[in-house]
This record gives structure tokens, sequence and C-alpha cells, in this order.
């Protein structure tokens, strides 16, 4: 059997066209389907892309490292959600304790508002070009803190974030 061959200019243009947009239609409609039914209709984030927690380093390099240099900046942390963009600072000479984070933004401004760290020092610059330090940034929710993990590791834990 021979397959029916077209004459005209139009429809040797326009069916292989027509022809490939179904094709199209029907993978997108089966990615689609596939992805509704894997996630089975859940709308809160996984662990996966928005972690609970987030380690951050050997503790006694970490705390030497915020001596020399001041605190640290992390910016959008494994999100693009400015909320994860954090400081984490060291105070005294126990690198297992002394540890605290604040959200990287003045406590007097937004979430849009994220510092810039004035390089090897504990000053940062905000929004506005005002000098801040630590103190200045705000505080997170009760839940969001750090954590050293068997006497070695800083973690940040992200739990005490609602959203």
């Amino acid at each position: 059997m021979q397959l029916p061959q077209f004459r005209s200019p139009l429809a040797r243009a326009v069916i292989p066209v027509v022809g490939g947009l179904i094709v199209l239609t029907m993978i997108g409609l089966f990615t689609w389907a596939m992805a509704a039914y894997i996630s089975s209709g859940e709308v809160s984030t996984s662990n996966r892309l928005a972690p609970d927690t987030w380690p951050v380093g050997n503790v006694e390099y970490l705390s030497e490292l915020v001596a020399n240099d001041g605190p640290l900046l992390f910016a959008e942390l494994g999100t693009a959600v400015s909320d994860r963009s954090i400081v984490i600072d060291h105070q005294g000479t126990d690198p297992l304790n002394g540890w605290r984070v604040r959200w990287a933004y003045p406590a007097d401004r937004d979430s849009d508002c994220i510092v810039t760290q004035q390089i090897g020092t504990d000053m940062f610059t905000d929004c506005d070009g005002r000098t801040v330090t630590v103190e200045d940034l705000a505080i997170p929710p009760e839940g969001v803190r750090p954590v050293v993990v068997d006497r070695a590791l800083l973690e940040i834990d992200f739990r005490g974030v609602s959203n």
C-alpha cells in the first residue's frame, strides 16, 4: 500500500507542521500526567528543594574563620527565596558554643534588603547604604538556630521557618 502524496504546496507545508504540533502536544501531556502522578497532588516543599537543615562545616575551622574575617554571609541558601539568606556569627573562644544566626537583612527592613559584607570585618552595608552590624540584623524565628552535631559539624536548623 502506497502512502498518500500531497500535491499542493500548501498541503506539503502545513501537514508536517500540524503533525509535529500534535506530537509535541502529546509529549507535553504525557510529561504533565507523569509529574501529576509522581507528586500525588502534594504542594508542600520537599527536603530536596528546601532542606530543613543546612550543613555549614567544621566548627573549629569556622570559628577561626569568623574570628579572623568576621561573620559568614550566605545568600539564598538552597532556594531563590531571600528569607533563606543568613549571617552566621561566633562569639567567644569555644568553637562548640557561641554560635548565632541572623537573617541577612536589617531588623527594620524587609527581606528584600539583603546586606553585603564589608570584606574582612563584622560590618555590613544594607540596601540603603547604611552600615550595620550583626546586632542590627533581623532575628529569625525561634526554631531557626545553629546546631553543633557530633561536636564537630555546624548545621543551621531551618525548621522554625513556617513557609
